[in-house]
């Protein structure tokens, strides 16, 4: 049988050296990317235990409310109480916003805690009416001061929205500096979840009195710390990598051997 002169074997060496290079810079990528997607996870396990310490500590007091967007992300799901007065004419009421799978609007109230201080409330959710998407369902008024329990929180989450930010009551965003400047009203750089109905505010030391039912759903959503979906990428990244080598393995290193212990096998090469 004939042996394949160096012009062949240099061509076929230089294949399995470019091959193998390929094959090891793939696996290596793969693995780092299912290294990337369990240091993930662990990022949001470690938000998941600030967010369970947070809403253990004492409400934040109100003279203490940040003033700056780091200070507000620091206290974020924080328990908080708030005194003030509603400013009703100021509510906006975000569409296409769901609670218990089902579709509708989240209010928004900026609530005066002092001369020209405001900060933003989500009071709760309503239900939309299909027939017509102007239609609101009334809110009781509540005047005078008002306490509000809830925690803190980012803003309300934006929607994808086709053109401009929509203006007036019914919107589908808000943009808290923006909102600020169109209200011509100093907001905190924060928002409140309202968690439990509203009450009035005692004058002095007395106990806080009911007010008329508002009607709005308070079931917020948990923060998504989703951290199973991470490790499945992380399998899948790391079976692929696996998998790399192991290919790589057989074909550049096992096969060939085999084939040279046993030269009139089907694989053996041809003369």
């Amino acid at each position: 049988m004939l042996k394949p002169g160096p012009s062949v074997t240099r061509p076929r060496s230089r294949r399995r050296a470019v091959v193998l290079v390929a094959a090891v810079l793939a696996a290596g990528v793969t693995a780092r990317l299912g290294w990337w997607q369990l240091d993930r996870a662990q990022q949001k396990l470690d938000l998941q235990a600030r967010i369970s310490a947070r809403g253990n500590l004492p409400p934040l007091p109100q003279a203490e409310l940040p003033r700056s967007e780091i200070d507000a992300a620091a206290a974020h799901y924080r328990p908080v109480q708030l005194r003030g007065r509603w400013l009703d004419d100021k509510t906006i009421y975000l569409d296409n916003r769901q609670m218990h799978a089902r579709q509708g609007f989240f209010v928004v109230t900026p609530l005066l805690i002092g001369p020209g201080d405001a900060v933003l409330v989500q009071r709760g959710w309503m239900p939309r009416d299909f027939s017509d998407r102007s239609k609101l369902q009334p809110l009781p008024t509540q005047p005078g001061t008002v306490l509000v329990t809830g925690r803190m929180a980012p803003p309300p989450a934006k929607l994808f929205e086709l053109g401009a930010a929509g203006q007036g009551a019914i919107r589908q965003n808000l943009d808290l500096a923006q909102l600020s400047r169109e209200l011509g009203l100093a907001l905190r750089p924060l928002s409140v979840q309202q968690t439990q109905p509203t009450q009035a505010a005692p004058a002095d030391t007395g106990s806080p009195q009911a007010l008329p039912d508002d009607g709005l759903l308070r079931d917020w959503p948990a923060v998504a710390v989703d951290v199973g979906k991470h490790h499945g990428y992380a399998v899948q990244w790391f079976s692929l990598s696996a998998l790399l080598i192991g290919l790589t393995l057989w074909f550049q290193f096992l096969r060939p051997q085999a084939r040279a212990r046993h030269p009139g096998s089907p694989d053996a090469p041809s003369a």
